[in-house]
């Protein structure tokens, strides 16, 4: 179908982009360590810019099984949407090459029959019953499970046309420890390829149950400011109050705090990459959703800005290339994101520590300002160490300044954690607690 359409379009006196997806995947959910929904989904469809004087129009229709009368009409619909169109257009990236990124594709998760997907599902059921008779009926226990493949495709008038086949799997636990109080504990791990499931399964049981005690034995803290370690899950949600300020579309329009590539913006210690070309990554891909390839970009090295992330158009605004971090499906048109977000910096054990406050998990990222940089986070779990022993806190305030934050970083950990497509040491900077 995909050929018909270009052919179709080849024959109109325009400039034109199509983005299709074609994909399956398979999801379970565990309650009460009882297996309590199995599905499995298709999803296809194809999405079109037309570029037209100076303007572009937009469209989609799901399903890649179209006959040519079908294809027709979606062609001279957006053709149509472009004529009327006040969105200017500023052009398609043109014929490039690009490498492939290794291990994004798995043949086990893709040829895995629904019937084995359900006999793995049922494994986490039978592991949380297991785990359930050994600790006690004050816990309740429940999780889920995501297998899928994908093939993403790009082609246009310049010249591009690619597409890529990608797998995905998932893991999901979460502990809930009642009693006269409650706690809770969360595990998640994502992946490209299949990894040993039974022995992934038993370590994020083994994970959520450690955090469900500490979270148990929580009580709220007295008001603290100084020093403080950020575990992963913390690091990332305060990186992502400053993401959308390295984003090309918001320094372009003055919605960002930055502006001048080589300022010093945050502390020596601390260095911040983009990276879609990290093998066998949730964030990795090989080309963007506008054809561009894929990328190693150093946003912020050792406290100086170096970079923004740029698509197409906004790459052409700024007079600068982009950075192949268009994201899209094929219902929207492209805008920038990121891929495999990484902090790095000036490595020092923080490992193994005598005396620390450690904030290990926030949420309310969605409430903080992006351009003010004020946030103002939950602590969901959080652990003081004084002389090796752990007392952990909970439902106080991070209160701060994402900026004031970045410039106080002392230090980053010696070993990453990935998070989804975040990947992060622990960071020591000054904090304050209420």
């Amino acid at each position: 179908m995909i050929d018909e359409l270009i052919k179709i379009l080849n024959h109109k006196d325009v400039e034109w982009e199509i983005y299709w997806e074609i994909g399956r995947g398979s999801s379970f959910k565990v309650e009460r360590c009882e297996l309590v929904r199995a599905q499995r989904k298709y999803h296809s469809g194809v999405g079109l810019r037309v570029g037209y004087k100076g303007k572009v129009g937009f469209s989609y229709i799901t399903g890649v099984n179209h006959d040519k009368n079908s294809l027709e009409r979606f062609v001279n619909r957006t053709i149509k949407l472009a004529k009327v169109s006040e969105v200017p257009f500023y052009g398609f990236p043109t014929n490039n090459k690009h490498k492939k990124v290794k291990a994004l594709y798995d043949r086990r998760i893709e040829e895995m029959s629904f019937d084995d997907a359900y006999s793995t599902a049922l494994l986490l059921a039978e592991k949380e019953r297991e785990l359930k008779e050994r600790i006690g009926s004050e816990y309740a226990l429940s999780g889920g499970m995501a297998f899928g493949v994908s093939v993403d495709g790009i082609a246009n008038s310049n010249g591009i046309e690619k597409s890529e086949k990608t797998t995905g799997l998932s893991v999901s636990v979460h502990i809930i420890k009642r009693a006269e109080k409650s706690g809770s504990g969360n595990y998640y791990k994502g992946f490209r390829s299949m990894p040993d499931l039974e022995e992934e399964l038993s370590l994020g049981l083994e994970k959520a149950l450690e955090e469900a005690e500490l979270s148990y034995n929580a009580k709220k803290s007295s008001s603290y400011e100084g020093e403080i370690i950020l575990e992963p899950h913390a690091v990332a949600s305060l990186v992502s109050i400053l993401m959308s300020n390295l984003y090309g579309d918001n320094v372009y329009h003055r919605r960002s705090r930055f502006s001048k590539l080589g300022d010093m913006i945050a502390s020596e210690a601390f260095t911040l990459i983009d990276d879609a070309t990290l093998e066998g990554k949730l964030g990795s891909y090989s080309f963007d959703g506008e054809g561009n390839p894929s990328q190693r970009t150093v946003l912020i090295e050792r406290g100086i800005l170096k970079n923004f992330l740029f698509d197409e158009t906004y790459a052409k605004l700024m007079d600068t290339k982009s950075t192949g971090n268009a994201v899209r499906d094929f219902r929207t048109t492209p805008h920038i994101g990121n891929s495999n977000v990484i902090v790095d910096g000036k490595n020092e054990n923080l490992e193994d520590l005598e005396k620390a406050v450690v904030v290990k998990r926030v949420f309310g990222e969605h409430t903080a300002n992006p351009v003010s940089g004020d946030f103002s986070l939950t602590v969901e779990l959080g652990y003081i160490i004084e002389r090796g022993e752990i007392k952990p806190f909970k439902d106080n305030m991070l209160a701060g300044n994402i900026f004031e934050l970045i410039s106080s970083i002392v230090s980053v950990g010696k070993k990453k954690e990935q998070i989804g497509s975040f990947l992060s040491p622990r960071v020591l900077a000054f904090g304050k607690i209420v």
